[in-house]
């Protein structure tokens, strides 16, 4: 399916057209003007993701509850008749060519050429048809924040390959396996597919990760419903050199799972956590990894909640529902921090508390219930990174002038829900 860009982008549909004008151009004064031949240049998107509920459980088979962001991904590419990839980003020096008769001979853990040969490599295994194509891509995704934007532009070279080359028979989970495939084996990252699910679908979705061919949903939930904005504030440290404190939340759960006589929590409940307590933390030694496991059986009965609630159509729980979730995060999960003295998701936090108390909206205090509230937390992955702010939207403005002191205007994104994830665009 092709969709107009007033389908994707609504009131910024003119600043997209405007945006995809540059990459066309672009595109023609790095291949030529006649490289897209008789079928012509076609464009793409993927968002970013934003992940509302269900925080470190996609890896012990939970719940999630997320949603695709205005933030996103663009191509301008076409076919070329050959075996060759070619693909220039902008920001990047240094165009990714792949040689698809070659691609056991492409580098692991190398970037973008890694990513995409994984990609190219997943889908040929999975059956689908793979040819040369040249593609320029720019991108709005925050890099290294937690809001996915390697799922992003995955997600984006999965549509840019299901649309040239296999007439739209790729689903949404073919997407995300593929780039899990990539992350997997080309970038030896244990990632799931929460990411690439959030970004390819579109909308707000619950995941079911208790099987192996994950299961999602779309629900009908935007903070629009809220009159509530949506603020992704960077604070300023990116996520590069953390995977051995990201790993450890699995990890500690497994064990947990381990003694309970189960591969992963999912396979167990918290009853059984609690009547065999006292074993595991002795045997453990590590009370750390037995709350991580409380944080996991309770974080996923939210999102069952969260989805209920929606289904029920009572969508001012989700903010309820949203605070508990970053408060256990905080407390149970520990992922605000990895360094005493570097707190800066912490800070953030507690600034953007004080902000609300200030406000009179904060969650906990404030007066009317019926009136939008604030609530934040940690976003994404955490330890560093990314927060995520439900800002009353009449207090938007006053909250990013409140936060630009501490983290810098270029720092703070006012975003939102979008309802289309990856596809091809009419420009």
């Amino acid at each position: 399916m092709i969709l107009d860009l007033e389908k994707v982008y609504g009131a910024d549909a003119e600043s997209a057209r405007k945006r995809l004008a540059v990459l066309e151009d672009r595109f023609k004064e790095n291949f030529g003007a006649d490289a897209a031949g008789e079928g012509g240049i076609k464009f793409f998107t993927s968002p970013g993701r934003t992940e509302i509920i269900g925080n470190h459980v996609d890896h012990n088979g939970g719940y999630i509850l997320a949603a695709s962001i205005t933030m996103d991904t663009v191509a301008a590419a076409a076919p070329t008749g050959d075996n060759i990839v070619t693909i220039i980003s902008e920001g990047y020096r240094d165009p990714v060519r792949i040689d698809l008769d070659r691609l056991d001979r492409v580098p692991k853990c190398k970037g973008t050429l890694s990513l995409v040969a994984g990609m190219l490599e997943a889908a040929k295994k999975a059956g689908f048809a793979v040819g040369g194509f040249s593609a320029c891509v720019s991108t709005k995704v925050i890099p290294s924040a937690g809001v996915s934007s390697s799922a992003s532009f995955e997600m984006l070279i999965a549509q840019i390959i299901n649309d040239l080359f296999n007439d739209g028979r790729m689903t949404f989970p073919d997407y995300a396996r593929i780039g899990q495939y990539a992350e997997n084996h080309f970038w030896d990252k244990g990632s799931g597919l929460m990411d690439q699910m959030a970004c390819a679908a579109g909308g707000t979705i619950f995941l079911d990760f208790s099987h192996d061919d994950v299961k999602y949903e779309k629900l009908d939930f935007t903070f629009d419903a809220l009159d509530c904005s949506l603020v992704i504030v960077n604070t300023g440290k990116g996520h590069a050199n953390l995977s051995a404190v990201y790993s450890s939340i699995p990890d500690e759960m497994h064990a947990v799972a381990a003694e309970l006589g189960v591969k992963n929590l999912w396979e167990t409940t918290q009853e059984n956590l609690l009547e065999n307590l006292v074993r595991i933390r002795e045997k453990l030694g590590n009370d750390r990894a037995i709350l991580r496991a409380l944080h996991f059986f309770t974080e996923c009965s939210r999102v069952k909640e969260a989805r209920q609630a929606l289904l029920d159509g009572n969508k001012k729980k989700m903010l309820d529902l949203i605070n508990e979730s970053g408060l256990s995060s905080a407390r149970w999960l520990q992922n605000l921090y990895c360094d005493e003295k570097e707190q800066s998701i912490t800070l953030a936090l507690l600034l953007t508390e004080i902000f609300f108390a200030e406000h009179g909206c904060a969650a906990q205090t404030a007066a009317d219930a019926d009136a939008p509230r604030g609530v934040c937390r940690v976003h994404g992955g955490g330890f560093a990174g990314v927060i995520m702010s439900i800002v009353p939207r009449e207090l938007t403005d006053d909250y990013i002038n409140y936060m630009t002191p501490y983290f810098g205007r270029d720092n703070i994104y006012l975003t939102g829900i979008r309802e289309v994830g990856a596809a091809q665009l009419a420009l």
